[in-house]
C-alpha cells in the first residue's frame, strides 16, 4: 500500500492499492463508527423537534408560531445541507459529519434559553441550528455508501437508516418523560429539559466521529474534488436535470419530506387539543419514528434485490395511505393516528433509501457528493416549507384537511415511475 498525505486533514491516510480484505474491514469500521454517532444524535434530534411545536405555542399562545418554531429544524437543516456537502467534498467526510453535531449541540443551548427565559426569538435560531445535527445525520447514509460495492450499497444506507432507530424512538420519550422529570428537580422550566439532554447526546455524537471516523471514508474512495470547479454545485444542478434517474430520486426523496414533515409536525399539536396527555403524544412520535427507521435494512435488501424502482413506488402509496388514515381522526381520537403515522414514516423509509441508491449508482465521484448534497438540500427545503405551511394550513382549516391533501403528494413519486416505466418501454419498441 501507498501512505499519502492529504494537505487538509491532520492525519496521513492509506489509500491507493487497497485489496478487498482491507476495504472491507474499513468498509465494517466506518458502518460501526458512523452507528455509534448516528444513535446520540437521533435521540437529540427527535427529543428537540418534538418539543418545538409545544415550546413555541407555550411561548406565544398561536399555533403558526408554535409550528414555525418546530420547522426551523428542517429549514436549518436545508441550509446546512448543501454547506456540509461543500464541505465535505472538500475536506471529507468526517470535518462536514463534526461541524454539524457541534453546532446542532450549541444550538441546543440556545433552545433551552429561550425556554427558561421565554424569549422565542432565541428558540427560532436555537431550532434553525438543531436542524445542522439533522443534515448531518442524513449526510451519514451517503458515507456509508461510499465503501459499500454496487450490490451492497443499499443495504449499507439501510443499515445507517435503522441505526437512528434507538435514538430517534427513545427522543421523544425521554424528552416529554425523564428530560421533562429532571428538569422539574432541578427546578427549571419542563420543556428546557429535552434541549439540555438534546445538547449533550449531540455533544456525544460530534465526540464520536471526530475520533472514530479515521481514514475518512469519502477521501479513501476518490470523491474529493480535485479542483475549484469540481466543488461547484451548478454541475449538480445540471447533473441532475440531464438524468431521468436523478429527477425521479430527487422529486421521491422531496415528495416524502413534505408528507413526513407536514403531517408529523401539527400532529402533537393536534392531540394536544383532543386532550392527550405530553406522554401519549410523545408514544405516537416515537411509532412514527419507528416506521421510518425499523424496516431500513429490510428495505435495503428489497432494493438490492428487486431494484429501487418498485420500493420507491411502494413507499409513495403508503404515504398516501397513512396520510388519509390521520386525515379520518378526530382530535379526542387516537387509533388512526397511531397507524397513520406509523404506514407515513414506513413510506419515507422506502423513498429514501431507493432514492439513495438511485443517485449513488447515478452518479460517480466528486459528481456525486455534490448531488447528494444537492438532493438533501432540495428535500429538507421542501420538508421546511411543508412545516411551515403546515402551521398556516391547520390555523386556517384543521387538521384533517392538512393531511388530505397531503396524502395526494405522496403519489407524485408513483407517477414518476410509471412515467419513467412507460418511457423506457416506448424507448425499446423504438429500438
Amino acid at each position: 500500500m501507498v501512505v499519502c498525505a492529504h494537505g487538509t486533514t491532520d492525519y496521513f491516510l492509506i489509500m491507493t492499492e487497497v485489496n478487498s480484505g482491507e476495504l472491507l474491514l474499513l468498509q465494517r469500521r466506518t458502518i460501526r463508527t458512523l452507528m455509534t454517532g448516528l444513535v446520540p444524535a437521533g435521540a437529540a434530534l427527535t427529543s428537540a423537534y418534538s418539543a418545538a411545536a409545544v415550546l413555541g405555542e407555550e411561548l406565544t399562545d398561536s399555533e403558526t408560531l408554535g409550528g414555525l418554531a418546530a420547522a426551523s429544524a428542517t429549514v436549518g437543516s436545508a441550509i446546512a445541507t448543501l454547506l456540509l456537502a461543500r464541505m465535505m467534498v472538500i475536506y471529507g467526510r468526517r470535518p462536514g459529519l463534526l461541524t454539524g453535531y457541534a453546532v446542532a449541540s450549541v444550538g441546543s443551548l440556545i433552545a433551552m434559553t429561550a425556554a427558561l427565559t421565554g424569549w422565542y426569538l432565541l428558540l427560532i435560531p436555537g431550532i434553525l441550528s438543531i436542524g445542522v445535527g439533522g443534515a448531518a445525520s442524513l449526510a451519514a447514509r451517503f458515507a456509508a455508501a461510499d465503501l459499500a460495492t454496487p450490490d451492497h450499497r443499499a443495504r449499507a444506507i439501510g443499515t445507517l437508516v435503522w441505526a437512528s432507530t434507538i435514538g430517534a424512538v427513545l427522543g421523544p420519550t425521554i424528552g416529554f418523560g425523564p428530560a421533562k422529570r429532571f428538569a422539574q428537580l432541578i427546578g427549571i422550566a419542563e420543556l428546557a429539559g429535552p434541549y439540555l439532554i438534546s445538547s449533550v447526546l449531540f455533544a456525544i455524537a460530534a465526540a464520536v466521529i471526530h475520533f472514530r471516523l479515521r481514514p475518512d471514508p469519502l477521501i479513501v474512495a476518490g470523491g474529493l474534488g480535485a479542483s475549484k470547479k469540481d466543488r461547484g454545485f451548478k454541475g449538480a444542478v445540471k447533473s441532475i436535470a440531464g438524468s431521468a434517474i436523478g429527477k425521479l430520486a430527487v422529486g421521491s426523496m422531496a415528495t416524502g419530506h413534505i408528507v413526513m414533515v407536514g403531517v408529523m409536525t401539527m400532529t402533537p399539536l393536534h392531540m394536544n387539543d383532543g386532550g392527550h396527555e405530553l406522554e401519549i403524544i410523545g408514544f405516537v412520535i416515537s411509532l412514527h419514528i419507528i416506521g421510518m427507521y425499523a424496516a431500513a435494512p429490510i428495505i435495503g435488501w428489497v432494493v438490492d434485490r428487486l431494484t429501487a424502482g418498485p420500493v420507491l413506488a411502494l413507499g409513495g402509496m403508503l404515504l398516501f395511505i397513512g396520510s388519509e388514515m390521520a386525515s379520518h381522526t378526530e382530535p379526542s381520537e387516537s387509533a388512526g393516528v397511531f397507524i397513520g403515522l406509523f404506514l407515513i414514516g414506513l413510506g419515507w423509509s422506502c423513498g429514501l433509501i431507493a432514492s439513495s441508491v438511485l443517485l449513488t449508482n447515478e452518479f460517480e465521484g466528486s459528481v456525486r457528493v455534490r448531488v447528494q448534497g444537492l438532493a438533501d438540500t432540495i428535500m429538507s427545503a421542501s420538508g421546511g416549507a411543508a412545516g411551515l405551511g403546515s402551521g398556516l394550513m391547520v390555523s386556517t382549516t384543521d387538521y384533517r384537511t392538512l393531511c388530505h391533501y397531503v396524502s395526494f403528494i405522496g403519489l407524485v413519486p408513483v407517477m414518476g415511475f410509471l412515467f419513467l416505466l412507460f418511457r423506457t418501454y416506448k424507448k425499446n419498441l423504438t429500438n
